[in-house]
């Protein structure tokens, strides 16, 4: 007589999904694991490597007009290089940092082809001195960044895939929740620490250190992979502003439109335009500043007010050809929606937190990243495990 198979419980179906999940994305979520903890502490790496051409020798008394800066830098580093951005800090002990970036074939399937070229260049504001030159495409931390970003595939084919991938993870940490919970209190407590004997065989703790650690990194692993999907899908980050500003109306987008004047002085808008912004946002960390792209553009300001952080920014516009002031948009004037979507990079590297929510970040990075390899494990020693003699 044979016996009645046992029905299957959901407990089984997540568990068949949480394995055939993992085992697809694995891979992947280990390689954006790993890049995510390198890159959590890029910032700080760089501003140590880049310290010399970071700061200025002596500070004087008067800076150098900015656009005689720009212009000055201009030749120094020769045609080769075209300057489409400056960032001018508050410290006046910091250099000038110009960004030299130009786009290269939009359609190219390759991170390398989609940029033909991308340099910091450090000035100082004093004398003109030009204090260091940076290749960021090659930089070290910019690759980790779009190994991370997309696999250093273009943004549309990779970003997918990434997405994809964080996407999949979230399930997964959902799953593995549902089934490391257990039935009863007595069997809860014997799970929320490692009980190991010197007999305790490897196969056993490595379960232990998937399920354990895994519970206790989930929550801040969800707000990551969240604020990854952010980037990756317009869709989801639409839903994450939808949420936030309990609205649909997409946010205004800042307008203004220069009045054409042949007989200004376009490089005293210039510094003007940044001159009245440094004045009002006296307290912020440092000021962006591009020029304008056709004749009646404005000259678009943006301001940093921490260091580092990118969560509370404003917008300033002038007219190129007079420096007058023309719209504006205020840390304050967004809605919590926009905020939140400002902050996302912040809440993704742990920098919202400061050192702390870094040091968080890179934990959660690092316990994602093993989390596929201690589940492969389990699954191999479970599927391949000798027979007993």
């Amino acid at each position: 007589m044979t016996k009645p198979k046992k029905k299957k419980t959901l407990k089984h179906w997540v568990g068949k999904a949480h394995l055939w999940l993992g085992l697809t994305s694995g891979l992947i979520v280990l390689l954006l694991g790993i890049t995510g903890c390198i890159f959590v502490f890029s910032v700080e790496i760089t501003n140590w490597l880049r310290n010399d051409a970071m700061y200025v020798k002596e500070v004087k008394d008067t800076r150098l007009p900015t656009n005689l800066l720009w212009e000055n830098t201009q030749k120094t580093i020769g045609a080769g290089k075209t300057i489409s951005s400056a960032k001018v800090s508050n410290n006046p002990e910091k250099a000038v940092v110009f960004t030299c970036y130009k786009a290269g074939d939009k359609n190219a399937l390759f991170y390398f082809s989609t940029i033909d070229q991308f340099y910091s260049v450090y000035a100082d504001p004093y004398t003109g001195k030009v204090l260091g030159v940076y290749d960021e495409e090659l930089d070290f931390f910019h690759i980790i960044k779009m190994l991370h970003w997309s696999l250093l595939i273009s943004g549309p084919v990779g970003q997918q895939i990434t997405g994809w991938a964080t996407f999949i993870f979230v399930v997964m940490l959902i799953t593995g929740i549902i089934l490391w919970w257990p039935k009863n209190k007595a069997a809860r407590k014997q799970r929320f620490w490692f009980k190991w004997k010197d007999t305790t065989k490897w196969r056993r703790k490595n379960y232990d250190l998937h399920n354990i650690l895994g519970f206790y990194v989930a929550t801040v692993a969800i707000i990551i992979a969240f604020s990854g999907m952010v980037y990756a899908f317009t869709w989801f980050q639409g839903l994450v502003y939808v949420i936030g500003s309990r609205s649909i109306t997409p946010p205004a987008v800042l307008t203004a439109t220069s009045v054409i004047n042949k007989e200004s002085d376009k490089d005293v808008a210039f510094n003007t335009a940044l001159a009245n912004a440094m004045k009002k946002y006296h307290e912020a960390d440092a000021f962006s500043i591009s020029k304008p792209a056709d004749s009646t553009a404005s000259i678009d300001v943006y301001i940093a007010q921490y260091p580092d952080v990118y969560y509370v920014a404003h917008q300033m516009k002038f007219d190129q050809y007079t420096g007058k002031f023309l719209a504006e948009k205020n840390h304050d004037d967004k809605n919590f929606g926009e905020k939140l979507i400002t902050a996302n990079y912040d809440i993704h590297v742990g920098a919202i937190l400061g050192l702390p929510g870094k040091i968080i970040a890179f934990i959660a990075s690092f316990i994602s990243a093993m989390l596929p390899v201690s589940g492969f494990l389990i699954w191999y020693g479970r599927t391949f495990k000798k027979n007993k003699v």
